[in-house]
């Protein structure tokens, strides 16, 4: 699928896979709402980036603030991408059990289901209904939706039991989702990457380096939003990759700690 000429949207658009995401696509030629929660951040990007981006403030559990968003691409053309890049944080890690024998908070665990499990699905089931009505391309190709998991979702660390469920849920859907889609023209590939550099680190790269990168058996350093950009246009292009997830990560295989 040639992104040149269509439109995508891309969750977390404002972030750092998202931004990431959002600049590779408009430099391949594609039109992007950005679809954050993040109004500053937002705006900015799409300023900066010109008419080909537009900034819309999107809530990936509501309903009607996805679809503001749909309306959005489509009309800056033809809408063929969905990139769910959405993340955020409920406030840290927590053991089933506490080091005081308290139970994990059940409010915490069911904000990460909700946001990256519940907010994936609910993106993908109402953009693919939107894919659907539009004439498929010369490859009978209506779209590709790109989901974030993430390797957590093989080897979660200790205190990582709902980020993991959530992104191990994003794994599971990936493939029976691609098979409901496909009579449709639309494929359906989600990354898991490792360790990539963001903003939500809250740090300077190099004190991350030395914490993440070190760890990483090649190439030795965290990962780069701009590789995660890549790694999305290149399925985009390549329409023979359907109901996969693809690690991105160095070969990096997270070990108890």
């Amino acid at each position: 699928m040639d992104v040149n000429g269509v439109s995508a949207i891309v969750t977390g658009g404002a972030g750092g896979l998202g931004e990431a995401t959002v600049r590779r696509l408009v430099a391949a030629g594609a039109s992007v709402v950005i679809a954050d929660l993040s109004d500053e951040r937002g705006k900015a990007l799409a300023d900066d980036l010109g008419e080909q981006a537009r900034y819309v403030s999107t809530d990936v559990t509501d309903d009607d603030s996805v679809q503001g968003a749909i309306a959005a691409a489509t009309e800056l053309g033809p809408l063929r991408l969905l990139v769910n890049a959405h993340g955020g944080s409920s406030g840290g890690a927590a053991r089933v059990v506490g080091r005081d024998g308290s139970p994990a908070p059940m409010d915490a665990f069911n904000w990460y289901l909700n946001l990256f499990l519940s907010g994936t699905f609910n993106t993908l089931r109402l953009v693919s209904a939107a894919m659907a009505t539009q004439e498929p391309d010369e490859n009978g190709s209506r779209g590709l939706i790109v989901n974030t998991a993430s390797i957590a979702a093989y080897e979660g660390q200790i205190g990582q039991t709902a980020y993991s469920a959530a992104k191990g849920g994003v794994v599971g859907l990936t493939l029976p989702a691609a098979r409901d889609l496909s009579p449709l023209g639309i494929r359906v590939v989600a990354i898991a990457p490792g360790t990539f550099f963001t903003p939500a680190f809250r740090m300077e790269r190099d004190e991350a380096e030395k914490h993440w990168g070190s760890g990483v058996p090649f190439p030795k350093r965290m990962g780069s939003p701009s590789e995660y950009a890549e790694l999305v246009h290149s399925i985009a292009i390549n329409d023979y990759i359907n109901g996969e997830v693809i690690r991105i990560d160095g070969a990096l295989r997270f070990q108890p700690k």
